[in-house]
C-alpha cells in the first residue's frame, strides 16, 4: 500500500488509515476478539497507520489497540492519538457512558489544553497501549478552546516534536475554518478533517485546504462517508448524515451521484474513498473499522479503480463543486 509524507516531517503513513474510534464500543459492543482481528487484518492487508483516542470508549479503543500491535515491528506502523480529554474518576456514575460508548462510566472526560494537560494526558496514552511513543498527537475537537489549544497545547505539542519525542501534530475536528487557523498560526504539520470534503461537502475548499496548500502542510481526511450515507452502493432512506438520519435532499442527491458512478463502472462507497485524494494535500484517508471483514470491505474499495472522468462528469451535473482538484484538473478554473 502506498505511504504518503505528513509535511515536512519524516511520518510517512499508509493512504488507507485504520480509525479504532469502533473498537472502542462505539455506539454499540464489539467483542474484543472481532476487534484483534480487525487489527490483523488490517496489517495483513499493508494497512499501518492507526488512530485512536482517549476519548473513544473512555480508553478502551487505545489498550485494544496497544495490546494489538505491541508485538509488531514498531518501525514499521504509525500510531496517532489525541489530547484535550484527560480521563478523571467519575465521582457521579450511572452505569454507562453518555457519549455514544458502550462502556462503563467510571471514568469522565475532562477538557484540558493547558501544557500540563497535554503532558499527563500523553503520559496516560502511553502507559494505555503499553507503546514506547506516538508518532503523531491531535488536539481533540478544540473548537471552544481555541486561545488554549493554540497558546499552550500546541507549543506543548511543538517542543516535544522539535525534541524528537513526537513526529507530527496537529488537530483533528469536524470543522474546517479552524483547523485553517491552526495551519495558519500555529506549528501544527497536518490535521484531520472530518466529514467536510466529501463527495457531499466539499467546504474545506474555502479555508483548510487553500491553507495547506500554502504553507506545504497536509490533511487525513476522516468521515468520508458521512456518517453513512455514502457507505453503500444504493442510498436510501433512513440512513445517517453527520450523525443524523439524512435529509430527504441529501438522499437524493447521494443517489444521484450513485448513477453517475455506476455509468462510471464503480461504486458510491468506492468514489467516496478514491475522492479526497484527488487533492494534493490530502495523505491519507482514515475510516473506522470494526470487524475483520469491514477491513476486507474497505481494503479493496480503496483498490478499486475509480476513473478520473468521474469527477468531470460530476462537476458538469452540479454533483460536486466545479473547482474540485484531480490529479488531471488541479489548478483548472471553473
Amino acid at each position: 500500500m502506498g505511504r504518503r509524507k505528513v509535511g515536512s516531517t519524516p511520518v510517512e503513513l499508509t493512504e488507507l488509515g485504520f480509525g479504532a474510534s469502533v473498537i472502542g464500543n462505539l455506539y454499540k459492543v464489539t467483542p474484543a476478539h472481532d476487534a484483534q482481528a480487525a487489527i490483523e487484518a488490517a496489517w495483513d492487508a499493508g494497512v499501518r497507520y492507526f488512530d485512536t483516542a482517549p476519548h473513544y470508549g473512555l480508553g478502551l479503543s487505545e489498550r485494544r489497540l496497544g495490546a494489538a500491535l505491541r508485538d509488531r515491528p514498531r518501525e514499521e506502523y504509525v500510531v496517532s492519538s489525541k489530547v484535550g480529554r484527560l480521563l478523571v474518576p467519575n465521582e457521579h456514575p450511572q452505569g454507562v457512558d453518555d457519549q455514544g460508548f458502550v462502556v462503563r462510566d467510571d471514568l469522565r472526560r475532562q477538557w484540558d489544553f493547558s501544557r500540563d494537560g497535554v503532558l499527563r494526558s500523553l503520559e496516560d496514552t502511553l502507559r494505555r497501549t503499553g507503546l514506547d511513543r506516538l508518532d503523531a498527537v491531535y488536539l481533540h475537537d478544540p473548537d471552544d478552546h481555541w486561545r488554549q489549544a493554540a497558546d499552550e497545547a500546541m507549543p506543548a505539542l511543538a517542543e516535544l516534536r522539535d525534541q524528537g519525542v513526537i513526529g507530527a501534530i496537529g488537530a483533528g475536528m469536524n470543522q474546517s475554518a479552524m483547523l485553517a487557523r491552526f495551519l495558519r498560526e500555529t506549528a501544527a504539520d497536518v490535521v484531520m478533517l472530518a466529514g467536510r470534503y466529501t463527495l457531499l461537502d466539499q467546504s474545506a475548499l474555502d479555508d483548510v485546504l487553500p491553507a495547506a496548500q500554502e504553507h506545504g502542510k497536509s490533511i487525513v481526511a476522516v468521515g468520508v462517508f458521512n456518517s453513512g450515507l455514502l457507505s453503500q452502493d444504493r442510498p436510501t432512506e433512513g440512513m445517517k448524515y453527520d450523525y443524523q438520519d439524512a435529509p430527504t435532499d441529501l438522499v437524493a442527491r447521494a443517489r444521484a451521484i450513485a448513477e453517475v458512478c455506476a455509468a462510471h463502472g464503480t461504486t458510491l462507497p468506492a468514489a467516496a474513498l478514491a475522492f479526497p485524494f484527488g487533492h494534493p494535500h490530502v495523505i491519507n484517508v482514515t475510516v473506522g473499522m470494526r470487524t475483520a471483514e469491514q477491513v476486507g470491505r474497505n481494503v479493496e474499495l480503496h483498490r478499486r479503480h475509480v476513473p478520473e472522468a468521474l469527477w468531470d462528469d460530476l462537476s458538469d451535473r452540479g454533483l460536486i463543486r466545479p473547482d474540485v482538484p484531480t490529479a488531471h484538473r488541479r489548478g483548472r478554473r471553473p
